[in-house]
């Protein structure tokens, strides 16, 4: 029977109560330690992690024994489910029984206890464990797949039922919750939720008109502050959106759906354009249109409250009959008297508080507040309140059940992934230069990835939106010299986000542009001198009270402290890291803030003797964009020039950087052009491996200065693919992009054997899968490049560098393509090669000398041992 049906018939099954579903209950019973004769009453949640049988000091289950439950759990339901009828093949069938132990095994870091777990309901607290184990069913098929759901649903039903019979504590706070969830302690077959309340017609027929406004309302994306007459600044939010990243500081980052998936309440934190409201708007037109994502299903039938503080600010956190008032919502006026208390009371609610920052800060606690009551008279609701970081403490709303995340700058895909749909909305314009965006397109997305200012410049949906936009406005050019494009940021960021918004300023300071860019290159500057990428805050404040005099319009408006809030809450280019700690968000504007307070106080003479460090590239780049010709002259010439003491890979560095400053010098006396050019010229183009080699070893600012390698001989295009293969940075991917269809075996196995030093898909996806295989060595040295070669179909010649084990590469390996094998690793007691039985094309297998006391090599394969 095919594992779709059996799902299909166990969700029946369930239902109704029959032998599948009541069968599984004292196995599931077993994943929870057992209270032992008088244990006193439970009066408290308790955690899901602390009454699990497999871990801890009652443990009673083993790793082990968990599959072993959970092969039980699969029998019993697939018997009853259906008797006598064929069930999943063999293989099929265990890959479902790993996939629900390794599920099962996530009750163990699960962040609920049991009354949160009961109220979630059976099918999202399967989610949620779903989502705490997101590889326990990747290799599943489509059926398998939904039979795994179906069987880990049943579990946690019964789970939720144990938890309620446990504990009588459950049961009252479930009573206690407003009638959300009825559970009966003595009534152990039904534990489902009850989500919704009666609903007048009324009542439905304004939600559906309100549903169409706020599709319409929110469905575009908006970035304030781009002033460029070839670049709208709102394009449909379909088109643009992509899932960002969010983080805690318990785990990596995961796609936002996923990361709010079985969570009610949540602080999110972001820096000024990391996408909050975009994120809002998202969440809100998605439930108002039912069409969600998987992980967020629990929204589903949902009604979405956009509540933007800046719209009701100092009147405070309105009630829900002013919901809609407050954000001046055109309906307010036509909704059912009671419509949104019914809706909250009956905790059908999506709660979405943006942007607690823009409440003045002495109103902030009042806010918070506020929010405590309506969390507490309206529980059962969903809620996402959003801040940049430094505006509430750390736990601001911990003690309500909030879970804090972060959204994290966008990846190198996600960067990729903005521009594509960024120029897919464009195209829905009638613009007049709709035939150039492809070109566009293709254009900015090689400039993000071999520009290196663009590329740490990218890393939000603010900075990407404004680069597209600029390139746009420029007919698919940036500035050469990089001062237009952080100048465009700064005005964005200081001045016109607000000012285009109506925003009154919250703290009663209303500084222009100047002043505050003046000030932060203060306190740049001294993260310059003093070395460092962050300073504390009284250093902050006691720098800024050092030059506030010099700054008339900036100290009439409030001491050091006051212009310290300001321009951490407001500028968009501060944050506090840790309590009592301040750096800049993008370290590039740090750099060129520095860079312009360089060039003002002509500090040249500080910045050359230093150019030999990397951390300065940045900034002594950026002060030849800011200086005048003669002011560029000094710096180049400074570069170029021997110094005493300087190490020759020092010397070479300084060279190096003055050639590439030259694309930044908008002026430039034509004499020191060709010096810097006649003092550069030779070491870009290595004439030995050593030098190659070495050329590398200066860093990635020489990815830049390499020659073409498309136009190269076989014997220079493998001294480049040394050099380049040397520096160790993804940057380097993009110029040996330009060297992976060579046929020279030499050029081939030089970026082969470079696998381990960039990331692993993109470098398998970019050069690996498009290396000419003849004679070649595919070598894998960890579990992802074993993954990502399985993937691209495997290879015939395979170097395993990275200590496995026989299943490991009996099941990572592609059997019927690979016929060499090379070993390069100390078997250590895996000297038994019988699992190489499995490979019914392989004729060869190296060795090294170490592993030569091996045994069970099949007959007709050759065994070549090499040297230690």
């Amino acid at each position: 029977m095919d594992p779709a049906a059996i799902a299909a018939r166990l969700a029946l099954a369930a239902d109704s109560g029959a032998a599948a579903s009541t069968a599984v209950a004292p196995i599931v019973e077993e994943l929870f330690v057992r209270e032992g004769p008088g244990a006193g009453p439970v009066d408290r949640p308790v955690r899901i992690s602390g009454l699990v049988s497999f871990q801890g000091d009652a443990r009673t289950l083993t790793e082990r024994d968990l599959t072993g439950l959970a092969a039980r759990l699969v029998r019993e339901v697939l018997g009853a489910v259906a008797p006598g009828e064929a069930k999943p093949a063999g293989d099929e069938g265990r890959a479902v029984v790993d996939a629900l132990a390794r599920t099962l095994h996530a009750l163990g870091t699960v962040d609920l206890n049991d009354v949160q777990a009961v109220r979630l309901g059976p099918e999202r607290f399967a989610r949620h464990l779903a989502v705490a184990a997101p590889d326990a069913g990747r290799d599943l098929s489509a059926g398998a797949a939904r039979l795994h759901g179906a069987l880990l649903e049943l579990a946690c039903l019964h789970m939720l039922r144990f938890f309620t019979r446990r504990s009588a504590f459950v049961a009252r706070a479930l009573a206690d919750s407003g009638g959300r969830q009825s559970e009966s302690a003595a009534d152990t077959t039904s534990t489902t939720t009850s989500t919704t309340s009666a609903t007048s017609a009324d009542d439905a027929a304004f939600e559906e008109r309100y549903a169409h406004d706020i599709v319409t309302g929110h469905d575009h994306l908006t970035i304030y502050g781009i002033d460029l007459a070839h670049s709208p600044d709102s394009w449909p939010l379909d088109s643009a959106y992509l899932s960002l990243e969010a983080e805690t500081d318990a785990g990596p980052s995961a796609p936002a759906d996923q990361a709010l998936s079985g969570r009610e309440r949540v602080l999110l934190r972001g820096v000024a354009g990391s996408g909050k409201t975009t994120l809002v708007q998202w969440l809100a037109v998605s439930v108002a249109r039912g069409e969600l994502p998987q992980e967020l299903e629990g929204l589903r039938g949902r009604v979405p409250f956009v509540l933007q503080v800046r719209r009701f600010g100092r009147d405070g956190f309105p009630g829900p009959a002013d919901f809609l008032a407050s954000v001046r919502h055109p309906r307010a006026g036509g909704q059912p008297a009671g419509w949104a208390e019914r809706v909250l009371s009956a905790g059908r609610g999506l709660l979405l508080v943006d942007g607690v920052d823009e409440v003045p800060e002495e109103d902030r606690e009042r806010l918070r507040h506020a929010l405590r009551r309506s969390l507490a008279r309206y529980p059962g609701n969903v809620w996402l309140v959003t801040s940049r970081p430094s505006a509430v403490r750390e736990n601001w709303l911990a003690s309500e059940g909030f879970t804090e995340l972060r959204l994290a700058p966008l990846s190198r895909e996600g960067v990729a992934a903005f521009i594509q749909r960024w120029h897919a909305a464009a195209r829905e314009d009638a613009a007049a230069d709709l035939d150039r965006l492809d070109a566009y397109e293709q254009t900015l997305l090689d400039a993000v990835r071999i520009n290196r200012e663009l590329g740490r410049l990218a890393t939000n949906p603010l900075m990407c939106g404004l680069i597209c936009a600029l390139h746009r406005d420029r007919r698919g050019y940036l500035p050469r010299g990089r001062k237009a494009l952080y100048d465009a940021a700064l005005s964005m960021l200081l001045e016109r986000r607000d000012r285009e918004r109506s925003m009154p300023p919250p703290d009663g300071i209303d500084l222009t542009q100047e002043p505050k860019i003046q000030l932060l290159q203060k306190l740049a500057r001294w993260m310059l001198v003093n070395g460092r990428a962050e300073m504390d805050r009284p250093t902050a404040v006691s720098t800024l009270a050092q030059h506030l005099p010099a700054i008339p319009h900036a100290a009439q408006q409030g001491g050091p402290e006051e212009i310290y809030r300001h321009l951490l809450n407001r500028t968009g280019l501060l944050r506090e890291p840790a309590p009592g700690a301040v750096d800049f968000v993008h370290r590039t504007f740090q750099d060129y803030l520095s860079a312009r307070a360089v060039v003002e106080r002509h500090d040249f003479d500080f910045l050359i003797e230093h150019a030999h460090q990397d951390d300065w590239e940045e900034v002594i780049r950026m002060s030849v964009a800011l200086a005048r010709p003669d002011e560029c002259a000094y710096i180049l010439d400074g570069l170029i020039a021997a110094r005493k003491g300087s190490r020759p890979v020092q010397a070479r560095h300084r060279k190096l950087l003055a050639a590439a400053c030259l694309e930044h010098a908008t002026e430039l006396d034509p004499e020191v052009r060709a010096r810097v050019h006649r003092y550069t010229r030779d070491l870009v183009r290595p004439t030995t491996l050593e030098g190659a080699r070495a050329l590398g070893w200066i860093g990635p600012i020489v990815l830049e200065m390499l020659p073409d390698p498309t136009v190269a001989s076989d014997e220079e295009a493998h001294r480049l693919a040394v050099t380049a293969t040397s520096i160790a940075d993804d940057r380097a991917i993009d110029y040996l992009v330009r060297l992976r269809d060579r046929t020279s075996w030499a050029v081939r196995s030089e970026l082969a054997s470079a696998w381990r030093r960039y990331d692993t898909d993109r470098y398998a996806d970019e050069i690996i899968a498009h290396l000419d295989e003849r004679e070649l060595d595919f070598p894998v040295s960890n579990l992802e490049e074993l993954h990502a070669l399985r993937r691209l179909g495997g290879r015939p010649c395979v170097q395993i560098a990275g200590a496995f084990t026989p299943r490991r590469l009996v099941e990572g390996l592609v059997a019927d393509r690979l016929t060499e094998l090379w070993l390069a690793y100390d078997l250590g007691t895996h000297l038994d090669l019988q699992w190489l039985a499995a490979f019914p094309r392989l004729h060869t297998l190296r060795l090294s000398s170490r592993n030569a006391g091996v045994t069970g090599v099949p007959e007709g394969v050759q065994v070549i041992v090499t040297g230690p």
